[in-house]
């Protein structure tokens, strides 16, 4: 005697095989579950690419920002006051703007001066910001004077 047992996908056919196959109640929730996840993953990736993107600018800005401290300090630019500009880096444009403040942490440091300089940018139709500074020595230096021998 042969017993024929059955799974709950198990179909039996006029020829008496059994055939796996999805009803179509099955087949429309497996639809209605895609047509949740797909826009929700798409929306992530979007996201991502957005992250990635904006990260890479701030890390060109930081580069541009270090670079106007460091010509700032080497050149003694920022004792004229607030100073704004450009920056063309690769294919992109920076916009910038240098401060300088008294710096008043420390009261036996009176001639320190603070450096502050914001780069601005776009990334996906949204202007970004980044701030970098620095601290500079305003006193004038001690000059040293050279004794003949």
């Amino acid at each position: 005697m042969k017993f024929k047992t059955g799974t709950a996908n198990s179909r039996t056919c006029r020829n008496g095989e059994n055939s796996r196959a999805f009803t179509l109640a099955e087949v429309l929730a497996a639809m209605v579950f895609m047509a949740i996840l797909i826009p929700v993953a798409l929306e992530g990736l979007s996201i991502a690419s957005r992250a990635g993107e904006v990260a890479a600018r701030k890390s060109e800005a930081a580069l541009v920002a270090e670079k106007i401290l460091n010509e700032t300090i080497v050149t003694t630019n920022w004792n004229t006051g607030g100073q704004s500009g450009t920056v063309r880096q690769g294919s992109r444009d920076f916009r910038w703007k240098l401060n300088n403040e008294a710096w008043n942490q420390d009261s036996n440091q009176s001639g320190m001066r603070l450096l502050l300089v914001e780069v601005t940018f776009e990334t996906q139709g949204r202007d970004y910001t980044l701030r970098m500074s620095t601290l500079a020595d305003s006193s004038t230096p001690v000059s040293q004077s050279t004794t003949g021998l």
